[in-house]
C-alpha cells in the first residue's frame, strides 16, 4: 500500500484518475482487455470525469464490474447505484465489451450467484474503491466479514453507513435509506491486481487514521487494503488531517 497526499479533492481525483486509466491502459496493452470495478459515491465524481475524457483508452476492450447496489431501490432513485453508473460514466464512453451491474429489485441471493460466475471468469486488473465514514470497503460495514470467500454477498447496512448517505443528501429522510445492500467481498476486492482508493474531505479523516494509522482489523474495514502490494491510497490535507501533523 503506498499513500498520495494532495493539498484539495481537485489535484486528488486528477491524479487517481491518470493512474486509472495508465493501469487500464497498460492491461489492455498487455493481454488485449482490461477487467475493472467501478465505485460510487462523492468521491469517485473527478476519476470517473477523468476516464471519460481519456481519448486512448479502448473502451471495448474493457468488462467492467459494480462494487455494490441498495436492495428495493427504486431503479430511477437518484440514489440508484446503477443510475448513477449509466450516467456519470457507461453513456458517456463508447460501449464496453461487457457491463456487469448489480440488480437489487432481484432476488438477491440469485443475483449474488450470478455475478459470482461471471467474475469468476474475469481476472480483475483494476478496483476503484473509496472508504465510508465508518471505515467500510464497499458496504462492508464493521465489523466486516474478513473471511467469505464468495465474491457477492447481502449486507445490513448499519446506522452510520446509512447516516452518511442521508448526510450526503441522497435521500430525503433516514427512513427512506435502505437497510440492506449486495456489496462485493472484501476478498474479492483484495484479489485486484491493482486498487486505487480516493478518500477526500474532513468528513473521512477519522475513518482513514482509524483505518492506516494502527493494525489491520475488521472494526475498521478499510485497514485490509494495508496488506495489498499495489493499493495506491489518495488523501487530501483534510482527510489526512489526523494521520500527518503536518498538511502537505
Amino acid at each position: 500500500m503506498q499513500i498520495h497526499l494532495f493539498n484539495d479533492p481537485q489535484e486528488l481525483g486528477m491524479a487517481a484518475g491518470q493512474n486509472a486509466a495508465r493501469v487500464i491502459r497498460d492491461a489492455i496493452l498487455e493481454k488485449g482487455e482490461a477487467n475493472i470495478i467501478l465505485a460510487t459515491g462523492a468521491s469517485q465524481f473527478l476519476i470517473l470525469q477523468y476516464l471519460v475524457e481519456d481519448q486512448i483508452i479502448n473502451w471495448n476492450k474493457v468488462v467492467m464490474f459494480h462494487l455494490d447496489e441498495y436492495l428495493d431501490l427504486a431503479e430511477t432513485h437518484n440514489a440508484r447505484f446503477r443510475k448513477y453508473l449509466k450516467e456519470r460514466f457507461l453513456e458517456k464512453v463508447k460501449p464496453l465489451k461487457k457491463v456487469y451491474l448489480i440488480s437489487g429489485n432481484t432476488d438477491p441471493v440469485e443475483e449474488c450467484n450470478q455475478l459470482k460466475n461471471a467474475i469468476q471468469k474475469y481476472p480483475i486488473d483494476l478496483a476503484l474503491v473509496g472508504i465510508g465514514e465508518n471505515g467500510h470497503l464497499a458496504f462492508n460495514d464493521p465489523p466486516a466479514d474478513f473471511e467469505t470467500t464468495e465474491p457477492y454477498i447481502v449486507v445490513n447496512l448499519d446506522e452510520a453507513c446509512r447516516m452518511q448517505q442521508l448526510n450526503e443528501g441522497w435521500f430525503p429522510s433516514m427512513d427512506e435509506v435502505p437497510k440492506k445492500a449486495i456489496s462485493m467481498s472484501v476478498k474479492q476486492i483484495m484479489k485486484s491486481k491493482n486498487i486505487i482508493s480516493s478518500v477526500p474531505d474532513k468528513r473521512k479523516a477519522i475513518a482513514v487514521y482509524n483505518c492506516f494509522k494502527n493494525g489491520v482489523s475488521n472494526l475498521y474495514p478499510a485497514s485490509i487494503l494495508q496488506e495489498h502490494a499495489k493499493c495506491d491510497i489518495y488523501l487530501d490535507k483534510e482527510s489526512a488531517a489526523l494521520l500527518y501533523k503536518q498538511s502537505v
